[in-house]
């Protein structure tokens, strides 16, 4: 398996951003994998959306992240930048996070600076510890990175454009780079002008988040290499797409009572089995088996 720090470093000598993907599930990371992406991602809101049917209000714990990277690595090779919120605890806790997610199989971690009854990044009413405390965090991070493969990366993320302005939002960053993070995800800025700040001021690559719905507007991957973005993530556009899609059909089923009438939007049975390389388990099991 590749690591994160490996793919970014191929990216930028191609002197392009690296498109990181959101895969909720192992299938949702296959899905991508064999579209020619070249990082993967699992979303904190993922998990609670998807895997527990919860709002993203920092309700998922470690084990709940820790299952998901363990099925998305087992099917993929692609390197995984998974989403710890604010580390699950204190500084024990937190190291405890990285051994776990990096056991499981997470090339790559971003920890935010919000308190720990967190929200949503681009939801109103968040609150942030203090840059010392966000500081403590990833020194946690960074010593019990000093324990595993030296390729593995630490991003901090800070929420503070919302609530404290883009000067305040880059002294953190700053900050948070003093103690050793490896990589910066400012969250929810709202010009490519406030990505180009970061990026000529923070010696470490910058991650930025173009999420729908959001505060951030949809820049293209050509804009944001113009200012000097190293990653781009898009962490949930898939789940998005396959919830409105899923509606759809249970709609028309309760509404015709019958499927019939979204067959055309449904992935055939011949083209989930070529995604799976059914065929070739059958192989597989006909040659173990056969007399």
């Amino acid at each position: 398996m590749s690591s994160f720090k490996q793919a970014l470093l191929e990216a930028q000598k191609k002197q392009e951003p690296l498109q990181i993907l959101g895969a909720i599930n192992a299938y949702s990371a296959l899905q991508a994998t064999k579209s020619g992406a070249k990082a993967l991602y699992l979303s904190g809101a993922g998990v609670a959306n998807a895997s527990l049917g919860l709002p993203d209000l920092g309700m998922s714990n470690l084990e709940d992240v820790c299952i998901d990277i363990r099925r998305i690595t087992y099917i993929t090779k692609l390197p995984l930048l998974v989403d710890i919120d604010t580390g699950f605890g204190g500084a024990f806790n937190i190291e405890r996070t990285i051994k776990e997610v990096a056991r499981a199989g997470a090339s790559a971690v971003h920890i935010e600076d919000q308190v720990a009854q967190k929200r949503c990044g681009h939801r109103p009413n968040k609150e942030l510890v203090d840059t010392k405390e966000m500081q403590d965090r990833l020194k946690a991070c960074i010593s019990a990175k000093a324990s595993l493969n030296k390729d593995f990366s630490i991003m901090a993320r800070t929420d503070a454009f919302a609530n404290e302005g883009l000067h305040k939002a880059l002294d953190r960053a700053l900050a948070y780079e003093e103690v050793g993070a490896d990589m910066i995800f400012a969250e929810a800025l709202s010009s490519l002008e406030d990505y180009k700040l970061f990026c000529e001021k923070l010696k470490v690559p910058v991650l930025a988040n173009i999420t729908e719905f959001g505060k951030t507007p949809y820049f293209t991957k050509e804009e944001l290499k113009s200012v000097g973005v190293d990653m781009i993530l898009y962490p949930l556009s898939a789940f998005r797409a396959m919830n409105k899609a899923a509606l759809n059909v249970y709609k028309d089923i309760l509404e015709h009572g019958s499927q019939k009438q979204s067959l055309d939007s449904m992935q055939t049975r011949d083209e989930l089995y070529k995604m799976l390389d059914y065929l070739e388990y059958e192989k597989s099991l006909d040659a173990l088996f056969g007399k």
